[in-house]
């Protein structure tokens, strides 16, 4: 089994306005990534059992047998996935960060973060991190049957598709999820990158959504969105998000339609077999 090659963050170009030392994500200040990821853990309002473990790169490299080929399980724009097995027995996922780029820094800051404050059944857990010197890790619960996208349209050669129940049970759970997010979460948070291969799932095929480094609080009070960057993956994207800027939790909601229509035909968001429109919102609509 492996993770989904996509199984990470994309890289982007530095933020208008923002510097290296302060950018406000949410309520967090990040100043420097060494003092800002200690404050994550102590943010006043995280629950103590919320609180993401802390490890050594020693640990998280003695884990993965030193990050061996053979322990890789998936590679994406964030850097790469390892199965490893800490020295409490415990499975897991350890995700390396690519040590280049800026943009790759803050959604490590953003993920640890939103899943030191988040916890749901249907959202991945996040198992502890390591900011040791200029090595950043994220370490996940271990999801045994990968993600979504890789059962949809990578499925191994002779295996059965998905069935309809359990479509529909992996949909029913990554909606519970998102509406947990968008309803429950205070303050409410925008997934922004809603997509099939973000859903792990577990045994019995139960889905998780994983990777928040482009997660967004977001609008409170009076206001009705957040001005932000678009980012997202191609496909999926809300078309008046990509236009304006402003991010709802509608945003989340048209990706997810998305991620149904996927279920449904077993076709890809953006697939080359659909002729010349080639995006699947476009080939249902026509």
């Amino acid at each position: 089994m492996g993770y989904c090659p996509c199984f990470g963050f994309r890289k982007g170009k530095k933020l208008k306005g923002d510097t290296d030392e302060e950018k406000d994500v949410g309520k967090t200040t990040i100043r420097k990534p060494e003092e800002n990821v200690a404050q994550l853990s102590s943010e006043d309002g995280t629950n103590a059992e919320n609180k993401a473990q802390t490890f050594t790169f020693r640990e998280l490299a003695t884990a993965t047998k030193n990050f061996r080929t053979d322990s890789c399980i998936g590679e994406g724009g964030f850097g790469a996935v390892y199965k490893g097995k800490l020295g409490s027995g415990q499975v897991v996922a350890v995700k390396k960060l690519d040590q280049t780029g800026l943009q790759g820094e803050k959604e490590f800051l953003v993920e640890v973060l939103m899943l030191s404050l988040l916890r749901h059944p249907n959202l991945v857990s996040l198992s502890g991190y390591c900011a040791e010197g200029e090595q950043r890790l994220l370490v996940y619960e271990f999801m045994p049957l990968g993600c979504l996208a890789d059962h949809l349209h990578y499925p191994p050669p002779g295996k059965e598709p998905l069935d309809w129940n359990t479509r529909m049970m992996i949909a029913a759970g990554a909606a519970r999820g998102l509406e947990y997010l968008h309803h429950e979460a205070d303050p409410p948070v925008i997934y922004r990158d809603v997509k099939s291969a973000n859903i792990l799932l577990g045994e019995g095929f139960f889905p998780k959504l994983s990777d928040f480094g482009l997660a967004k609080f977001g609008p409170t009070g009076d206001r009705s969105h957040v001005s932000t960057r678009v980012m997202g993956t191609h496909g999926y994207c809300a078309p008046e998000y990509a236009k304006s800027g402003k991010l709802t939790a509608k945003s989340d909601i048209y990706s997810f339609g998305v991620v149904l229509l996927e279920l449904i035909t077993g076709h890809k968001a953006i697939d080359s077999n659909l002729g010349r429109e080639k995006h699947l919102v476009e080939h249902v609509l026509l």
